[in-house]
Order: structure tokens, then C-alpha cells, then sequence
């Protein structure tokens, strides 16, 4: 385990609200970053996609910076654009 992973587990370990705020930040992390490695998977730039989109590419670098309160209807949009299926799973 590295010192950073030792100092997270720890602090989460006896700051509840430090542990809420990181793990929803990773979230959103992590869906942003999943939407940014699936566009380039597709090939497609920030450009590329914004104009499939009709958009601009600050929204795009919007969506995979920061992903809070993304709407459905966008990760659809987004999915589709990059010739990808949205799919939501409750675990």
C-alpha cells in the first residue's frame, strides 16, 4: 500500500465527512474518466465529438471533468455520439 493510499484509508477512517467527500468525488472522477477513455476508444476528439453533439468542446471537457449531476439524457447522447450503449446497473 502506497503512503497515499495509507493516508486516505486512515483519514476516511476518522472523518466521516472526509470519507463522504472523497468517495463522492471518486465517483465522479471515475465516471468522467470513463467517459473521456471511451471517446478516445472511438477515436473521436473533444472536437469531434462536440460537433456530433452539437456542442461545444468546453462542454464536453466539461462532462469529463466534472461529471456532477450529469443528466441521463446526456450519458445517452454522449453513448450514442461515440457508437457506444448506455447502461445503468444498480449494485
Amino acid at each position: 500500500m502506497s503512503d497515499l493510499d495509507r493516508y486516505i484509508t486512515t483519514r476516511k477512517a476518522r472523518d466521516d465527512a472526509f470519507a463522504e467527500d472523497f468517495d463522492k468525488g471518486y465517483e465522479e472522477f471515475k465516471i468522467g474518466e470513463m467517459l473521456r477513455q471511451a471517446r478516445i476508444e472511438a477515436g473521436l476528439t473533444q472536437e469531434d465529438l462536440a460537433a456530433k453533439l452539437r456542442t461545444k468542446k468546453s462542454a464536453i471537457s466539461r462532462i469529463e471533468n466534472h461529471a456532477r449531476d450529469i443528466k441521463l439524457s446526456t450519458l445517452e447522447n454522449f453513448a450514442r455520439s461515440i457508437g457506444k450503449e448506455l447502461r445503468v446497473s444498480i449494485a
